[in-house]
Parts: C-alpha cells; sequence; structure tokens
C-alpha cells in the first residue's frame, strides 16, 4: 500500500484513512487471536479451581452475619 498505488487509483488517502485501516486490522487481528484461545480453552480439561488462585478466600464475609 503504497503512496504511488493510491496516486495510480486517482483515490488520495489521509493519515486518518490509513491510522483507521491500520487500526482496524489490528483489532480483526486480536479478535481472531481471542477467538483462537476461547477455543482451545473449550477443547482442554474443567477448569478445577473455585475462586482465586492461592487458598485466600475469594471474598471476606459480611461481618454483620456474625
Amino acid at each position: 500500500m503504497s503512496g504511488n498505488d493510491d496516486k495510480k487509483s486517482g483515490k488520495i488517502r489521509t493519515e486518518a484513512e490509513i491510522r483507521a485501516e491500520r487500526l482496524a486490522k489490528t483489532l480483526r487481528d486480536n479478535l481472531q487471536r481471542r477467538k483462537q484461545q476461547a477455543r482451545s480453552r473449550r477443547a482442554g480439561a474443567a477448569d478445577e479451581t473455585i475462586g482465586l488462585p492461592g487458598g485466600a478466600p475469594a471474598a471476606k464475609k459480611d461481618e454483620s452475619d456474625a
């Protein structure tokens, strides 16, 4: 996508258009990578952990119930 190709076709793209196209491609690539990660996680075994790792409780109990 050189500037010469744009001039030959009669279309001159602005910097904002070039940046927007580059951003759109980056977002598409990121989405595809995340979809692939989700597919690979679904194909694996179920996660045996409950809550946060490290053995600490996920949240502090409400002291008013004590």
